[in-house]
Order: structure tokens, then sequence, then C-alpha cells
């Protein structure tokens, strides 16, 4: 026995059958049954519920890198209060990921500092807790990307790449016209995505979906693209006033405890 009351042998067989989460809590539990709190079949198996609990929350870390997210923005930290025209009901019911597993898609459009990347960011890192992968990126890096593909023929790579993932987040999307290659590149990748249950795009934008269609040099590429988006995703306007005064260098007055939204 080790001086904590392990068995000495232990160790490197738990090492060995790839257990070794288990010594995170195996003295407690250990304690707990010395206590008469826990009977033999019962410490096996909080044992067992340990190194599941460990290894789930392994998998949720490796997504969250890999989703690449700018921050760490949660629905937790999201503060509803400071914004009463945000429609927190209906951020709440999207909040339980309903649309994704249907295929559908979000819009998140409105005013700069809204808002609107955080939450953005938020459902994808709740996406990321319910066993979706999740990939966020900005229109400006996924164009650049897709572009890339043409110099170096992984263009057909690249789109399978971004079509793979559950929840594809695009941020900032429709901010400046589109090139005809782009809104090409673009076509591609969205009849990847689109209508295939189990995918969903978020876009965030700070124009109205109304707004995107004089963005095309190709009308009918545009229409193509947009109605594909418009006609399969949830509408959320997020409108009212800014968060970024709060936090503007030189500001008066206690900060918020939650994270500010960004846009």
């Amino acid at each position: 026995m080790s001086a904590a009351g392990t068995p000495a042998g232990l160790v490197p067989v738990l090492k060995a059958l790839g257990l070794s989460g288990i010594l995170d809590t195996l003295e407690a539990r250990l304690a707990e049954a010395r206590a008469g709190t826990l009977g033999h079949a019962e410490l096996l198996q909080v044992l067992c519920e340990d190194e599941l609990a460990r290894r789930e929350a392994g998998k949720v870390a490796r997504r969250i890198k890999a989703a690449r997210f700018p921050g760490q923005a949660t629905l937790e930290g999201f503060d509803f209060t400071y914004n009463p025209k945000l429609p927190a009901a209906q951020i709440r019911d999207l909040a339980r990921l309903e649309f994704v597993g249907a295929g559908e898609g979000l819009i998140a459009y409105g005013p700069v500092g809204t808002g609107k990347s955080h939450l953005a960011q938020a459902l994808g890192h709740q996406a990321c807790r319910r066993g979706y992968d999740v990939a966020f990126t900005t229109c400006s890096r996924l164009l650049a990307e897709l572009a890339g593909g043409h110099a170096d023929r992984s263009f057909e790579t690249r789109v399978r790449k971004l079509a793979r993932p559950a929840v594809l987040i695009i941020d900032d999307f429709a901010m400046r016209e589109f090139t005809a290659a782009q809104a090409d590149d673009l076509y591609e990748l969205l009849c990847e995505r689109l209508g295939h249950p189990g995918r969903s795009l978020i876009l965030t934008s700070n124009r109205s979906p109304s707004d995107w269609y004089p963005l095309f040099p190709n009308a009918v590429v545009g229409e193509s693209i947009l109605d594909r988006v418009i006609n399969t995703s949830h509408h959320l306007l997020m409108d009212g006033k800014s968060y970024r005064p709060r936090r503007r260098p030189g500001r008066t007055g206690p900060r918020p405890a939650t994270h500010a939204p960004a846009s």
C-alpha cells in the first residue's frame, strides 16, 4: 500500500489500461468507502463514472480548441440585462441547438456592438459541449482560405474540410462587396453544407439579410446563394445600445462582471 492508502501496483495497471484519470479521485472515493458511504459495487461504479466524466471533459476541451474561437465567450457570460431590446427568449430557445440537428442555420444581424459575435461564439461553445464539431472563422478569412485552394489545387479538399463540421460560424458576413470569384467559391461551399441534416451555418452581419443582394456582382449567383441561406435560417435581430462604450479606456465607474459581447 502507498502512504495514502492506494495499492502500490494499482497505478501502473490503471495507466496501462488508459484509466489513469481515476487516480484524480481515487483517494477521495476510497475514503468514502472506508467511511461506509460507498459499498464495493458503488465504489467501482463511481470510479468508472469519474473516468467517463474526465474523458468527456477532455473531448469538449479538444472540440473547443479545434473550433478556434477568438475568445472564451459563453452564454453564461452574456449580459442580457444591459440591452433590454435583445430577444432573450429567442436566444435561449436557440441555445437548445435543435436547429443544428435539423440542419437549419442562424443569421444574427444588427448594429455594431450589440453582441452578435459573442452570441455566435457562445452558441458554438454550447455546441462543443453537446458533442458537435464546430469551426469558427471570419468571412474575410474564409474567402482567403478558399481562394488559396485555387493556387495550390487544393480547393476541393478545403471545401470538404469546411463542409465537415456540424456547425460552421462565419463572423462579419457581407461587410463589403464580393468579387465574382469569391461569390463562386462561397456558392460551392454552401452547396456542400446547406440542406444536410446535422450541418448548420451561423452567420453574423452588420447588414440586414435583405441588403446582401447588391453585394454580389452576378445577381443569379447571389440569389442562388442567398435563397439557400436566408430561407433555411432563423433570423435574429440584435438591436439596441452597444456594449462597447462600457469598455472604453478611461471610462469611469465599475466595469461589468460579465464578458462584454463584441459585435
